[in-house]
Protein backbone atom coordinates (compact mmCIF):
# COMPACT_ATOMS: atom_id res chain seq x y z
CA UNK A 1 0.00 0.00 0.00
CA UNK A 2 2.78 2.46 0.88
CA UNK A 3 4.68 1.54 -2.31
CA UNK A 4 1.70 2.26 -4.56
CA UNK A 5 1.03 5.54 -2.74
CA UNK A 6 4.68 6.55 -3.24
CA UNK A 7 4.46 5.71 -6.97
CA UNK A 8 1.41 7.96 -7.29
CA UNK A 9 3.25 10.78 -5.49
CA UNK A 10 6.26 10.40 -7.81
CA UNK A 11 4.08 10.49 -10.92
CA UNK A 12 2.27 13.60 -9.60
CA UNK A 13 5.66 15.20 -8.92
CA UNK A 14 6.79 14.43 -12.48
CA UNK A 15 3.59 15.97 -13.89
CA UNK A 16 4.08 19.06 -11.74
CA UNK A 17 7.71 19.33 -12.88
CA UNK A 18 6.70 19.09 -16.56
CA UNK A 19 3.99 21.73 -16.08
CA UNK A 20 6.48 24.06 -14.35
CA UNK A 21 8.96 23.57 -17.20
CA UNK A 22 6.32 24.45 -19.81
CA UNK A 23 5.24 27.56 -17.86
CA UNK A 24 8.84 28.72 -17.52
CA UNK A 25 9.37 28.24 -21.26
CA UNK A 26 6.24 30.27 -22.06
CA UNK A 27 7.38 33.05 -19.70
CA UNK A 28 10.87 33.15 -21.23
CA UNK A 29 9.43 33.31 -24.75
CA UNK A 30 7.14 36.22 -23.79
CA UNK A 31 9.94 38.19 -22.11
CA UNK A 32 12.26 37.58 -25.09
CA UNK A 33 9.56 38.84 -27.44
CA UNK A 34 9.10 42.02 -25.34
CA UNK A 35 12.87 42.56 -25.15
CA UNK A 36 13.41 42.02 -28.88
CA UNK A 37 10.60 44.45 -29.67
CA UNK A 38 12.47 47.26 -27.87
CA UNK A 39 15.81 46.67 -29.60
CA UNK A 40 16.58 49.21 -32.31
CA UNK A 41 18.08 47.60 -35.37
CA UNK A 42 20.95 49.63 -36.75
CA UNK A 43 22.81 49.16 -39.98
CA UNK A 44 26.51 49.46 -39.13
CA UNK A 45 29.19 48.82 -41.72
CA UNK A 46 32.98 48.63 -41.57
CA UNK A 47 34.61 51.96 -42.39
CA UNK A 48 31.77 54.08 -40.95
CA UNK A 49 32.27 56.54 -38.14
CA UNK A 50 30.22 55.84 -35.04
CA UNK A 51 29.47 57.31 -31.63
CA UNK A 52 29.55 55.20 -28.45
CA UNK A 53 26.97 55.49 -25.66
CA UNK A 54 28.60 56.17 -22.28
CA UNK A 55 26.44 54.33 -19.73
CA UNK A 56 28.36 55.76 -16.74
CA UNK A 57 26.88 59.19 -17.39
CA UNK A 58 23.46 57.64 -16.84
CA UNK A 59 24.43 56.99 -13.22
CA UNK A 60 26.09 60.37 -12.60
CA UNK A 61 24.46 62.75 -15.06
CA UNK A 62 25.97 66.12 -15.84
CA UNK A 63 23.59 68.82 -16.92
CA UNK A 64 25.25 69.54 -20.25
CA UNK A 65 27.40 66.43 -20.72
CA UNK A 66 26.78 64.40 -23.82
CA UNK A 67 26.15 60.71 -23.25
CA UNK A 68 27.79 59.90 -26.59
CA UNK A 69 31.56 59.78 -26.97
CA UNK A 70 33.57 59.49 -30.13
CA UNK A 71 33.80 59.48 -33.08
CA UNK A 72 35.25 56.02 -33.55
CA UNK A 73 35.97 54.15 -36.75
CA UNK A 74 34.18 50.81 -37.17
CA UNK A 75 36.80 48.19 -38.00
CA UNK A 76 34.69 45.01 -38.11
CA UNK A 77 31.02 44.09 -37.61
CA UNK A 78 30.33 40.62 -36.19
CA UNK A 79 27.18 38.64 -37.09
CA UNK A 80 25.44 38.90 -33.70
CA UNK A 81 25.75 42.66 -33.25
CA UNK A 82 29.21 43.10 -31.76
CA UNK A 83 31.39 45.81 -33.30
CA UNK A 84 35.16 46.45 -33.23
CA UNK A 85 35.87 50.17 -32.78
CA UNK A 86 39.17 51.88 -33.47
CA UNK A 87 40.38 54.99 -31.68
CA UNK A 88 43.91 56.46 -31.90
CA UNK A 89 44.45 55.46 -28.25
CA UNK A 90 42.94 51.96 -28.22
CA UNK A 91 40.89 49.34 -30.05
CA UNK A 92 37.95 47.59 -28.38
CA UNK A 93 34.88 45.49 -29.05
CA UNK A 94 31.41 46.62 -27.90
CA UNK A 95 27.80 45.58 -28.30
CA UNK A 96 26.30 47.21 -31.41
CA UNK A 97 23.34 48.58 -29.43
CA UNK A 98 25.72 50.91 -27.58
CA UNK A 99 26.85 52.57 -30.81
CA UNK A 100 25.18 54.60 -33.55
CA UNK A 101 26.43 55.81 -36.89
CA UNK A 102 27.55 59.41 -36.85
CA UNK A 103 25.40 61.85 -38.82
CA UNK A 104 27.50 63.89 -41.21
CA UNK A 105 26.07 67.34 -41.91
Amino acid sequence: MAASKRKVQLSELEEHRNLSYENAKIYKDKTKKCHDKRIQHRELRAGQKALLFNSRLKLFPGKFKSRWSGPFLIHKVYPYGAVDLINPEKNFCVQGQRSKSEVVS
